[in-house]
């Protein structure tokens, strides 16, 4: 089974632009029934503080155009959206769609980037989830959460093969980006898959490099700079045999991970 990564040049809070470009790109990478597509943060606005405008009402603009895709090309979907909080504040969360109109899970962004001020308009989620996929667990993560190996460590303990990364990462620091996804990869022995935007928004640069990384840490599929959708075989069998024949997990300190 194939996962795939749609990197797309994010129109500035516009999502029915988002919504159609995004559909063009990924209906022509012609996804196969049952294949996984990730869409990345925020995708149908760009990274943005106004929380006001943005976030999903009822029904979710978003949600729906998810279902909607999920739905026609019979895929699973991941993709970015912000709802609101009870405190008022956002929730930058990764929502599944599964065909059917499921609604698999969402996850909140455990880390809002303080440097760039989003821990200011959006609440930190404190839940870790995973879904079923092609007989893998996958775990969703978005963004800055990538700094951060104790909460992959965490999904791999309670089970996952594979995370998926959404995000909208600047180009400044795209190595960083890189890096950090092949380690999550080596360390964890899983297959990571980090869907990033490219272009340019009112404040940042993006240099795209959304990449699908093996457990080996070995990249196999990379969409460099510019829109495009990338996809990867998932061997999942492989990934357990590498598990067993080289055991590292299991000497995992329990006391050091939750």
């Amino acid at each position: 089974m194939k996962i795939f990564c749609c990197q797309l040049d994010i129109r500035w809070e516009d999502k029915p632009a988002n919504y159609a470009r995004a559909r063009i790109l990924i209906e022509a990478a012609r996804p196969a029934p049952g294949s996984l597509v990730l869409l990345p943060e925020m995708f149908a606005t760009g990274f943005s503080m106004n929380v006001a405008q943005i976030h999903e009402r009822s029904p979710s603009e978003t949600e729906v155009f998810l279902s909607a895709l999920a739905n026609d090309l019979e895929i699973f979907v991941v993709g970015g959206l912000v709802t609101l909080d009870k405190s008022g504040r956002g929730r930058n969360e990764a929502v599944v769609f599964a065909p059917g109109n499921e609604l698999v899970t969402r996850y909140c962004k455990h880390h809002p980037f303080t440097l760039g001020g989003e821990s200011q308009h959006y609440v930190a989620g404190d839940e870790l989830v995973s879904f079923k996929w092609a007989g893998c667990t996958v775990a969703p993560f978005i963004c800055y959460d990538l700094r951060f190996p104790e909460i992959f460590r965490t999904a791999t303990r309670r089970g996952a093969e594979m995370f998926a990364v959404i995000a909208d990462w600047p180009a400044k620091r795209d190595q960083h980006w890189i890096t950090l996804l092949k380690a999550r990869a080596i360390e964890n022995q899983a297959y990571v898959a980090g869907a990033n935007r490219c272009g340019t928004d009112p404040f940042h640069v993006y240099s795209g490099r959304s990449i699908i990384v093996d457990p080996h840490g070995e990249i196999i599929a990379d969409a460099r700079d510019e829109e495009t959708v990338i996809s990867a075989e998932i061997d999942v069998e492989g990934l357990r045999a590498w598990r067993k024949n080289f055991p590292a997990l299991a000497d995992m300190r329990p006391e050091y991970v939750r």
